[in-house]
């Protein structure tokens, strides 16, 4: 891609308005309040869920590499939202979610469906539009929602050079933005997801260079929504770790980016467990202790500076291959608790990873499990009290 169609391309993004911007809703009240922390913020989001596979789905080849666009069938947000093996979203399933004691509702999204793929990186009215209807379910039911880039934050690094998805990557967020400016602080933007810290692959960058680069695209991020205005100048943000790795993220290196707006950054990683989970050695006391022992960085890098932790995706179902023989924590919903527990003691964020028919079914509108529907309710319910 050429370098200087690119600055174009953001500058001329900086100085027009988005065709789109400003869509009101009738479910979103549009206040502000000017007292709210992130930390706030973070208590009274509680326990949330992912709508996992669904908004973030996309199909590519190597046709789309102008800008990462996709494309499928009649060319219409149900074809995207769906291809993943989704059902259509539902108010009923957005209800279901506050019923069943969410309070945080966490929407992945690849912002290059339906995209011309002309390297313009211009967002479809319609498939903005469709986003901002569950947004729309979901604050009709108090919830909070949360907005990222999903799997596109890795096409734009993986394909680009470091300077190029900089501009790229302020481009959407320009647009994001802009659409959503009007909203309440109950809707929560978050940078990116898993992608920061990698590199094109025969880019070889130095630990030094890979921090600079993900602290860099953080900046942006906060940079490009604060420079929209409005609402956006105080809204909540997210910042996104280092592979959303609790190690990595927990290293000097990784650095929160400046803010004008003051106590209104969190920081995002996934899977406490998430080591002795692929290690398949979930439920003993080395799980335990391990978990433990995350949840320490996370405290003492951020918590102690007053940085709440976004924990964005953690485990909702534990199957039997992951446990050790002899568990200390025997089923799914005690390993869940556990965690969960764990989490809330810290006064993290977590936000359980699924998607359809898995921990909750969207076409029946419930937490499949009583047992892990007793989980929710109790920590959340716990959370609410202090």
């Amino acid at each position: 891609m050429n370098r200087n169609k690119l600055t174009a391309l953001l500058l001329s993004a900086m100085l027009l308005p988005f065709s789109g911007c400003a869509k009101g809703s009738g479910a979103d009240s549009g206040k502000m309040r000017s007292d709210l922390t992130a930390m706030t913020c973070a208590h009274e989001m509680g326990v949330g869920i992912n709508l996992g596979n669904t908004f973030e789905a996309y199909w590519a080849s190597d046709s789309n590499a102008t800008s990462g666009a996709s494309m499928i069938g009649d060319n219409t947000p149900g074809d995207y939202e769906t291809c993943w093996g989704a059902v259509v979203t539902t108010r009923e399933c957005i209800d279901g979610y506050a019923d069943a004691g969410f309070h945080c509702v966490r929407i992945p999204v690849y912002w290059g469906n339906m995209m011309a793929d002309d390297g313009t990186f211009t967002i479809h009215d319609a498939y903005l539009a469709r986003v901002r209807e569950v947004v729309d379910d979901c604050r009709a039911n108090g919830l909070y929602v949360v907005l990222n880039i999903h799997h596109y934050d890795e096409f734009l690094i993986k394909h680009f050079s470091k300077e190029e998805a900089l501009d790229a990557a302020a481009v959407i967020w320009k647009q994001i933005a802009e659409y959503f400016r009007d909203y309440s602080d109950f809707l929560v933007f978050e940078g990116y997801n898993e992608a920061l810290g990698s590199a094109p692959d025969d880019v070889v960058l130095s630990e030094d260079e890979a921090y600079d680069y993900v602290n860099e695209m953080n900046q942006v991020f906060v940079d490009t929504v604060r420079a929209t205005g409005g609402n956006n100048a105080s809204r909540i943000l997210i910042a996104s770790g280092y592979w959303t790795n609790i190690d990595n993220t927990t290293k000097e290196k990784f650095r929160m980016p400046d803010d004008p707006a003051g106590d209104k950054l969190m920081v995002s990683v996934h899977y406490i467990d998430n080591a002795f989970y692929w290690m398949n050695m979930v439920g003993g006391d080395r799980w335990i202790d391990y978990s433990r022992a995350q949840c320490d960085l996370l405290t003492e890098r951020f918590t102690t500076e007053n940085i709440p932790v976004f924990v964005g995706e953690c485990t909702s179902i534990y199957t039997a291959d992951h446990f050790i023989k002899h568990p200390k924590y025997e089923t799914s919903a005690e390993c869940l608790q556990f965690e969960l527990d764990l989490a809330a003691d810290c006064g993290f964020v977590p936000v359980l990873w699924d998607v359809n028919d898995n921990f909750y079914s969207r076409t029946d509108c419930r937490i499949k499990s009583e047992d892990d529907q007793a989980v929710i309710r109790e920590v959340a319910q716990r959370i609410a009290a202090h």
